[in-house]
């Protein structure tokens, strides 16, 4: 056990001037917040600029043309798909889709393979109760473009009864599409048919408990995972054929009212959106990294929080270096304040 010196010797100690210390405590504080990794979290970050666009309610990354994110209203005017270009936020293109009615509560938007497009006019805004929803069903252009389109519609009903939904998703292997009803203490994820029919009633059973108030769900491009978010929170799943299975929590920002969530195409984020005008989409490292399937399903419990999970960056590294910053600003107005009394 080390020889402690007795209080006399502390007392004894030679004391070093205060204010090189603290100048020199200032630096290194500056330094280490400078060198402290920051949050990767708005590396594909962007706010909609378009002010048409204020009830965003649906994300999906095109794979078509990189950068670009398709997006669409609640309720609208018309039915109408906003192509956003996110190193601008900007609108480059406006869809209208013909063949499919009018809309009553376009709620998702997903791309399957062949770059195909699916919405989902599948919620019940005001409460009201549907007897049948729609999916409709377009090619993405090749060229960005304001242009009108035709779309399939197809008409779904559950098999036990109607419900509120606002999560669409496309396996992007097998192009089966799936929804996920929208209630408080959780819902199930419903399967429909291999192959959607347009000349009949499309009837989608559930499969699997979903523990979440979902509002939108979106695969990894691998399509190994399902990243379901809410208001406050979100859950990854292994999809594993549709017999989903808990992985962990996922870092969901708080935002005004979270609507939307897709990948980025080479699955290294996360995305969600929200509604209002002028919304920002944030993003969010994926857990599993860049192609978003090589997270751990062992458990069914939450695994962590992504930070744990998704490698790197994230909020606690953000807070380090934000931290820093503010104890170095701190010392160095304390030191400006002492040499400002000293008489000249």
């Amino acid at each position: 056990m080390p020889r402690r010196l007795p209080r006399r010797s502390l007392l004894r100690l030679p004391r070093l001037p205060l204010l090189p210390v603290l100048v020199g405590l200032a630096g290194v504080l500056l330094a280490a917040a400078s060198a402290a990794p920051v949050a990767a979290d708005d590396d594909a970050e962007f706010t909609l600029k378009d002010p048409r666009i204020t009830e965003s309610s649906g994300l999906a990354a095109s794979r078509l043309h990189p950068g670009i994110y398709w997006t669409h209203n609640d309720q609208d005017t018309g039915a109408y798909l906003y192509a956003v270009d996110s190193r601008t936020g900007r609108t480059v293109a406006t869809i209208t889709m013909t063949g499919v009615g009018t809309p009553r509560d376009v709620e998702a938007i997903s791309i399957g393979p062949g770059n195909q497009i699916w919405v989902g006019d599948i919620g019940d805004n005001d409460g009201v109760t549907w007897p049948h929803v729609w999916i409709y069903q377009l090619p993405e252009p090749k060229e960005l473009k304001d242009q009108t389109i035709r779309a399939t519609q197809y008409v779904v009903k559950y098999s036990d009864g109607s419900r509120d939904a606002e999560s669409l998703v496309v396996h992007p292997r097998t192009g089966r599409v799936y929804i996920i009803d929208k209630q408080e203490d959780g819902g199930h994820l419903y399967e429909g048919p291999v192959k959607l029919s347009a000349s009949g009633t499309n009837v989608y059973k559930p499969v699997a408990p979903v523990d979440l108030w979902a509002t939108d769900a979106a695969f990894s491009p691998d399509g190994k995972r399902l990243a379901v978010r809410g208001y406050f929170g979100g859950i990854l799943y292994d999809w594993n054929d549709g017999k989903i299975k808990r992985i962990q929590q996922l870092s969901v920002p708080l935002q005004r009212q979270g609507e939307s969530v897709t990948y980025t195409t080479d699955g290294s984020k996360i995305l969600y959106g929200t509604e209002g005008e002028g919304s920002t989409v944030v993003a969010r490292d994926a857990p599993g990294g860049a192609t978003g399937g090589s997270a751990s399903s062992s458990g069914g419990g939450d695994g962590g929080s992504e930070a744990a999970g998704g490698g790197g960056g994230g909020a606690s590294s953000g807070f380090t270096a934000g931290a820093l910053a503010v104890a170095a600003g701190v010392v160095v107005l304390w030191v400006l304040k002492r040499l400002r009394r000293r008489p000249s």
